[in-house]
């Protein structure tokens, strides 16, 4: 989702000539499993290293996971900026939107952006807002863990009834999870809600959950409307991800189980693939 104008109820994608691939200079913010496999997908498609840079913090400049990425490492904005990216590719987590996005769309460099579940924030969406504004430049939301965005964003433009998420995962993969404070995860023997309420609740209270449920929101009636139940399931082996809608345009149903990165347990793989396919389809002139 391409986003002139950040907000609840108006992603509408726009055509920006510029994209070359020769000419696109593509800073990766985040060196994690889905950086690197962000990293990989660009090398396949003959981007060069000369192109490439990525932004990690400076404690980790020396970690054996940057040892062989092969492409200039910066570790703050001003020298990234320097460098003159046309592109920011997210990884890095919530903090890394207002610390290093919002800056980097003010200098007017397009960004793709991964951790959508930090735009439960209001104020944080009247930033990148004014970041736009002030950059001249766009910002795309990737659709993550979840599919049907395109259909419940087109279901909105009739009107919506309600749209509920329900997010369901085996009860180990809520630890580290307020989930883990309230419940014996290792005698669960049903499923069980560990949490019930509205998007943005979800969103603040389960950070790491909180991609999913922000790309729902934001495609459909909002934090605030969007109702969602998630569930400590031991009758699943993945992350099941399910999304109904209700309204004029009748009724929507959808339900992904996906299996995780092999790099990275915690990450879906889907999501990981959603950011590979927005970063091509932008080399491709695609919307």
């Amino acid at each position: 989702m391409t986003m002139p104008e950040l907000n609840e109820q108006s992603p509408v994608p726009v055509d920006r000539d510029r994209n070359f691939a020769a000419l696109e200079r593509i800073a990766i913010v985040g060196m994690g499993a889905m950086g690197k496999r962000v990293l990989a997908a660009l090398r396949e498609r003959g981007i060069k290293a000369r192109q490439l840079a990525c932004l990690v913090p400076a404690h980790e400049a020396d970690s054996p996971n940057m040892r062989s990425v092969g492409i200039e490492v910066f570790h703050d904005v001003t020298a990234l900026v320097s460098w003159n990216p046309t592109l920011c590719v997210e990884c890095a987590g919530h903090a890394a939107v207002d610390e290093t996005v919002i800056p980097l769309l003010e200098r007017g460099v397009d960004a793709i952006l991964v951790s959508v579940g930090a735009l439960a924030s209001a104020p944080l969406r009247e930033k990148i807002n004014r970041a736009m504004t002030l950059g001249d430049s766009a910002l795309t939301l990737v659709s993550g863990a979840i599919g049907g965005i395109d259909a419940l964003r087109a279901a909105r433009m009739g009107g919506l009834d309600s749209v509920r998420y329900t997010g369901r995962k085996p009860p180990h993969a809520w630890r580290g999870s307020p989930a883990e404070l309230q419940f014996d995860l290792l005698t669960i023997d049903k499923p069980t809600v560990v949490f019930e309420g509205t998007a943005g609740e979800s969103a603040r209270l389960f950070p790491k959950n909180a991609n999913v449920t922000a790309a729902v929101a934001l495609a459909g009636i909002g934090f605030e409307k969007t109702t969602v139940t998630m569930m400590a399931d031991p009758g699943v082996a993945q992350n099941v991800h399910e999304i109904e809608a209700v309204g004029a345009f009748g009724r929507l149903s959808i339900r992904l189980e996906n299996n995780p990165l092999p790099d990275n347990p915690r990450t879906s793989w889907l999501a990981a693939m959603s950011i590979e396919d927005a970063v091509i389809r932008r080399l491709e002139h695609s919307i």
